[in-house]
């Protein structure tokens, strides 16, 4: 198929600008040193995943155990579980376990890693078992200097589990926006996921693996000294929150939504289109940061950004494309009926998931149906 013969809306994936994005991350941690384990949330897709493998990457990270029997299936066996465990899911986690999947999971209480220990010895299943830090405040973990992190290291090793290593993100760095701040929290990531791991092995711990990783930290850190490997996932597609950001320039985003002109309303200077919040999502992560994008960037159907053009209002199957600076007395001539356009993402995971599929677009404009998963 063409891009030009596709149904309205649709989510498009620029298959150069996705593979730009792959080589970018890719390069920059070979050159780090350190193993590079992309977390597909963001995608959720075979074919997205088996570009990133192809490039290096070793593993995956998922959100959601329905993506790790999914992607296990599709012939992924190295697969990081990167949401904290509850007891309700370890039989979930023991049936991947018991079909040889090399599936890790993640603690960050003594509760729950008890909990482990004693469902694995019920079942006879050492499960391997990684510690989430806090190295920010920003979400979940055990802080570095915690008693509580050895506690819960004994816990496991003393339980008959594998105590794996530790594991940390620093969602933070999504906050900022300059070269500098960047570094910082990246080192920060990095100095308090080391520390982590270090006093774990001076309790007489295992710990082999330093897990960190953010789309930010990851193409900001300087140095990974004591990191073994990174995970971050949003980089794939990028989005506007990562424009923001100050890591891709609107050319590098590779995901949009394509659209069609339905309407007009031409004393507000506003066009109609067929791509509403169901299509674009909710999601305005733009809205607190410096330049604020609405529901997204427009573009003409060839990719090339349209000026000051947002989607300024959606509402379940309508969005509104206005523009910012002033309205558009003609707006009826620049953008008249059946005019196609691209939309840019605030947050491409969240855009991602309004769409069963992807339109993998070619440099040619052909087009190829790459489907996505769905489901806990």
């Amino acid at each position: 198929m063409s891009i030009h013969t596709l149904n309205t809306p649709a989510a498009l994936i620029d298959v150069a600008r996705m593979r730009h994005n792959i080589d970018r991350m890719q390069s920059q941690l070979d050159k780090l040193g350190v193993r590079f384990r992309p977390h597909v949330k963001t995608t959720k897709c075979k074919q997205v995943v088996e570009a990133q493998v192809a490039a290096g990457a070793c593993g995956i990270t998922v959100s959601t155990l329905k993506e790790a029997e999914q992607f296990f299936m599709n012939g992924v066996r190295d697969i990081v579980y990167a949401v904290g465990i509850v007891p309700t899911k370890l039989p979930q986690a023991l049936a991947l376990r018991q079909q040889g999947c090399d599936l890790k999971i993640v603690v960050d209480s003594l509760q729950v890693a008890r909990a482990v220990a004693d469902f694995g010895r019920e079942h006879d299943e050492r499960f391997e078992v990684w510690v989430e830090i806090d190295v920010d405040g920003h979400r979940s973990g055990i802080q570095a200097d915690d008693d509580l992190l050895v506690e819960v290291g004994r816990a496991l090793v003393e339980g008959g589990m594998t105590l794996g290593g530790v594991l940390a993100h620093a969602g933070s760095s999504y906050e900022y926006n300059t070269r500098a701040a960047l570094v910082q929290i990246a080192e920060q990531e990095r100095s308090r996921t080391v520390r982590a791991a270090e006093r774990l092995r001076a309790a007489g711990l295992p710990c082999p693996v330093v897990s960190v990783g953010s789309t930010p930290t990851a193409l900001s850190a300087e140095h990974l000294e004591g990191v073994t490997e990174v995970r971050a996932g949003v980089y794939v597609m990028f989005d506007l929150v990562m424009h923001n950001v100050g890591v891709c320039d609107l050319e590098n985003i590779a995901l949009s939504v394509l659209t069609t002109v339905i309407g007009h309303q031409e004393d507000k200077g506003w066009a109609i289109v067929d791509a509403g919040w169901m299509a674009l999502s909710r999601d305005r992560g733009t809205q607190k940061q410096a330049h604020d994008f609405g529901y997204g960037q427009v573009c003409t159907e060839d990719g090339r950004v349209l000026g000051d053009y947002l989607v300024s209002g959606a509402n379940q199957e309508h969005g509104i494309v206005a523009r910012v600076s002033k309205p558009d007395v003609n707006i009826t001539e620049t953008l008249p009926i059946g005019t196609r356009l691209r939309i840019l993402p605030n947050h491409a995971c969240a855009t991602g998931a309004q769409h069963p599929e992807y339109q993998a677009v070619n440099t040619d404009g052909s087009t190829e149906a790459w489907p996505r998963f769905y489901g806990w």
